[in-house]
């Protein structure tokens, strides 16, 4: 019976290893598209909160507008998530992940 119940406790283990962070895979900060902020007031958060120039912050507002989602910035979890909270305290609709 003990060779029956294997597979299973593989499958948990293996679930529990996917879920812990990878310290050598680093994080990514995610925007995502909103109905409420305007699509210049986007690229001037971009601009001043990562220093990015009008043409990059322009092009991943686009990205944010028209596919959904863009990729912000990556980097450490912590400074990730350093960066979510500074995009939510500009009103916008940001989250972390590892990649």
């Amino acid at each position: 019976m003990a060779g029956t119940l294997t597979p299973q406790r593989e499958a948990r283990e293996q679930s529990v290893a996917e879920t812990v962070a990878d310290p050598d895979r680093p994080w990514i900060t995610i925007v995502w598209n909103d109905p409420i902020n305007l699509m210049s007031y986007v690229t001037h958060v971009f601009m001043t909160v990562f220093g990015y120039p009008k043409a990059k912050a322009e092009k991943l507002m686009l990205d944010v507008h028209q596919k959904g989602r863009a990729v912000v910035s990556s980097g450490t979890r912590e400074r990730m998530e350093l960066d979510v909270s500074t995009l939510h305290g500009y009103g916008l609709w940001a989250t972390l992940e590892q990649q």
